[in-house]
């Protein structure tokens, strides 16, 4: 039981001070840029929505909308127009 309540506690502590990403254009929520890999929201979490490789709302999708290099709206694609915003909901 301790085990999981410092498990809680670190990820709290981890994805509190991390940014988040939004589309420029529609405002959709892209998750929390960097941060810790067992976090939902995480763009590092390899199977989350944000951070999965095949998720259609993950930066890290090669084939998708906001990670193909050819994307308007990706930031892997360096002559984007509409490349996600970071946000620090801290600020």
């Amino acid at each position: 039981m301790k085990i999981i309540i410092a498990l809680l506690l670190l990820m709290a502590a981890t994805t509190a001070n991390a940014v988040e990403i939004y589309d420029k254009e529609t405002g959709k929520y892209l998750g929390q840029l960097g941060g810790n890999q067992y976090a939902p929201d995480s763009t590092n979490n390899p199977y989350g929505r944000y951070g999965s490789q095949y998720s259609p709302d993950s930066i890290n999708n090669p084939y998708g909308t906001y990670g193909s290099q050819y994307s308007n709206s990706s930031p892997n694609n360096p002559y984007a127009t509409n490349s996600p915003v970071i946000i620090d909901p801290n600020k």
